[in-house]
């Protein structure tokens, strides 16, 4: 699945460990997403998939959800997007 990068960044703290996030679109799809990403330690990821600022047609959002769960590649390059932002500023 190709996607556009509109914004990423990655935090840590002591208490919630990686907490990231990437903003992106799909081509073709109507609205942009944004996932929310988070890890103790940096290595085994939680994701919650998100309409970026208003709801669009739940087809779609299945569909991204759907690439995230079988293309680990999409997934690791979501994850690498947001963990650059945070090798940037340590």
């Amino acid at each position: 699945m190709e996607w556009k990068l509109i914004y990423a960044e990655m935090t840590r703290t002591d208490e919630d460990g990686f907490v990231g996030k990437v903003q992106f679109e799909v081509p073709g799809h109507k609205k942009p997403y944004e996932i929310a990403l988070q890890s103790k330690k940096g290595k085994d990821w939680a994701y919650g998939l998100f309409f970026l600022n208003e709801a669009g047609p739940e087809e779609e959002i299945e569909q991204v959800e759907e690439e995230l769960e079988e293309d680990d590649e999409l997934y690791e390059a979501l994850i690498e997007a947001a963990r650059s932002t945070y090798a940037a500023e340590g």
